[in-house]
């Protein structure tokens, strides 16, 4: 499981737009956002056929995304191989 946390920062007349674009993406999805300040919190999950970085680099590539910030990520590939 890989999962990662993202802020954007965009125009906040924009945000519609970038909620649906998102929607199209893969593990993508909008949880909050502020228009004061023009962020919007995301997150990215693993899936079937598809990765994580793919999904990350299309919501940093959308139109309208004007910086893209890594807050979180988690991934539990090689916990297994550990010792306790």
């Amino acid at each position: 499981m890989n999962i990662a946390s993202l802020v954007v920062r965009a125009k906040p007349e924009h945000f519609a737009l970038l909620e649906e674009l998102y929607r199209g993406i893969p593990g993508v999805e909008v949880h909050g956002r502020c228009e004061q300040t023009g962020h919007m919190v995301v997150t990215v999950e693993d899936g079937e056929g598809y990765a994580t970085t793919d999904s990350i680099l299309a919501v940093s590539m959308a139109e309208h995304a004007l910086s893209v910030t890594l807050a979180y990520e988690y991934t539990d590939e090689g916990l297994e191989l550990q010792e306790a």
